[in-house]
């Protein structure tokens, strides 16, 4: 079957340098949203100080955000479709920048929260519409890979440079600024917006709404990413993680059989069902599992047991952050026209799970050089491998009115990923420390007499490092899992675009 791709209009592309700077404005808003995934993390037992709220609540500042970000991204990517990119992505842009104005604002508990729900409604019209507009720009240009590796780069990068500017906002200026800091991303990227990107929609209306649709994957995409977080705090045998969990796989379910039936659907199976793009959400989902390892455990690993301050937390990422992001630009610029993504990606993902493994030796006393560096590195060379070819052939092919759902899915997959890696992983590290806590514990504290101090301290410091090593060991296997998966799913040939589809229709 020849898939149709996405061009921008035939008549009157734009000129090379207008696309360029179309990408650094769709990249600024890509990593806003991105960064404030983890940004906020760093802030919170400063928010919590100041707030005056407990440690039960603290998990809400990051659910919030996710579930409304998770649940409607793919609503999101098809008012993109029916609507409009540009007017999706400006009223993303303005509503996200209102939003995180207001969380930074927060007299209280509840605001913050109800503005992290808002910064997720926004992003998750935000995130799709920037994608799409990629698409569209760089559609039948030589530049596509290298544009696409320079976005999946920011992409994967985004997390931990959130780290590093959370923790220089808080620790030198408040933790309110990690909210307020988006305010002028948001300027900066809408600026550039409506002075750049043409105007441009696909012709269909909004009659093609799915509303079936709509309601059951929105709910079930909130019913699982809440059942996920709420693993977390009460584990995998509560009663309402269960419920929330199976509730939510049943809802999806339903969706995709309603799908399959209606006349507009909200996704059109032809999205997911094309060999190269399903693969790419596969591999995404897996990929976004194991690199939250990296970012939450390392981050707790270098802040509690080598004593780093925030801000030396963050840049001790730097180097992660530049491997991916100049690997990512090299695999896009020169390798993914001419090595089949079966290659690159089974490769990317096999990179960041010997790069996981490297992180299982660190010790309490490690050196950051010779333990923590080289892990580092190879996993962001792998996962810089990875995002510049799922990100680019995610969307490969796709017909024009299935650009913003299908840009969409990135998403999805990126933050229901994040859900189970960080779920999956807590779980898991928790389980290790406390079995290492039962298996060094003196049998009879009465006959023994009190531990002394110092043996209580090792003893947490050995559950610590045990809980991180478990979950560096798991994310290995997610991405080796990730790798086989690539090298089966994947075609032997080079995906390409046909150069005679139909162009979106421009406005």
């Amino acid at each position: 079957m020849t898939t149709k791709t996405v061009d921008l209009a035939a008549s009157s592309p734009p000129d090379t340098r207008r696309r360029w700077a179309i990408l650094v404005v769709l990249a600024t808003a890509q990593l806003m949203v991105v960064l404030d995934a983890t940004i906020v993390n760093i802030a919170l037992p400063a928010a919590q100080y100041d707030l005056g709220f407990g440690d039960e609540s603290r998990q809400w500042i990051i659910t919030a955000y996710s579930l409304t970000f998770g649940g409607l991204l793919l609503l999101g990517g098809r008012i993109n479709d029916l609507f409009g990119r540009k007017q999706s992505f400006v009223i993303g842009l303005a509503g996200f920048a209102a939003a995180s104005a207001l969380g930074g604002w927060s007299p209280s508990f509840e605001v913050l929260v109800a503005a992290r729900a808002l910064q997720g409604v926004f992003g998750a019209l935000l995130a799709p519409a920037a994608l799409s507009l990629l698409t569209v720009t760089f559609a039948g240009s030589a530049d596509r890979g290298r544009a696409f590796g320079i976005y999946g780069a920011i992409s994967g990068a985004g997390g931990a440079i959130g780290l590093l500017l959370g923790g220089v906002l808080t620790e030198y200026v408040s933790w309110n600024w990690c909210l307020y800091v988006n305010v002028a991303f948001a300027v900066v990227a809408l600026v550039g917006a409506l002075w750049l990107v043409p105007s441009h929609r696909t012709g269909s209306g909004g009659s093609g709404l799915d509303w079936p649709g709509t309601i059951l994957v929105t709910a079930g995409l909130f019913s699982v990413v809440y059942g996920l977080s709420n693993s977390e705090v009460n584990g995998w045998s509560d009663t309402w993680t269960v419920t929330f969990i199976v509730v939510g796989i049943a809802l999806l379910a339903a969706f995709v059989v309603v799908e399959t039936r209606v006349e507009h659907p909200l996704l059109p199976m032809r999205v997911v069902l094309d060999r190269v793009r399903g693969t790419s959400y596969l591999v995404m989902l897996i990929c976004a599992i194991g690199m939250f390892a990296v970012f939450l455990f390392l981050t707790y690993y270098l802040q509690s047991t080598l004593g780093y301050s925030p801000v030396i937390t963050g840049v001790a990422f730097l180097p992660m952050v530049g491997a991916l992001a100049v690997t990512g630009a090299v695999v896009g610029a020169a390798l993914i026209t001419r090595i089949s993504p079966k290659i690159l990606v089974a490769a990317g993902m096999g990179l960041a799970g010997v790069g996981m493994m490297v992180l299982t030796s660190i010790q309490a006393d490690s050196d950051y050089v010779s333990g923590v560096l080289p892990g580092l590195i190879i996993t962001g060379v792998g996962l810089g491998v990875v995002f510049a070819t799922a990100m680019s052939f995610s969307t490969i092919g796709v017909q024009a009115e299935d650009a913003g759902v299908a840009s969409a899915m990135v998403n999805t997959a990126q933050q229901i990923g994040g859900s189970i890696g960080i779920s999956l992983l807590s779980s898991f590290a928790a389980t290790a420390a406390t079995n290492y806590i039962n298996d060094n514990t003196p049998g009879s504290v009465a006959t023994s007499g009190p531990i002394p101090e110092a043996a209580v301290h090792a003893m947490k410091q050995g559950a610590e490092l045990a809980s991180f090593h478990t979950a560096f060991w798991w994310a290995a296997g997610f991405f080796f899992v990730g790798a086989a998966l690539a090298a089966v799913l994947y075609p032997r040939a080079i995906p390409r675009t046909d150069p005679d589809a139909a162009p979106a229709i421009a406005h």
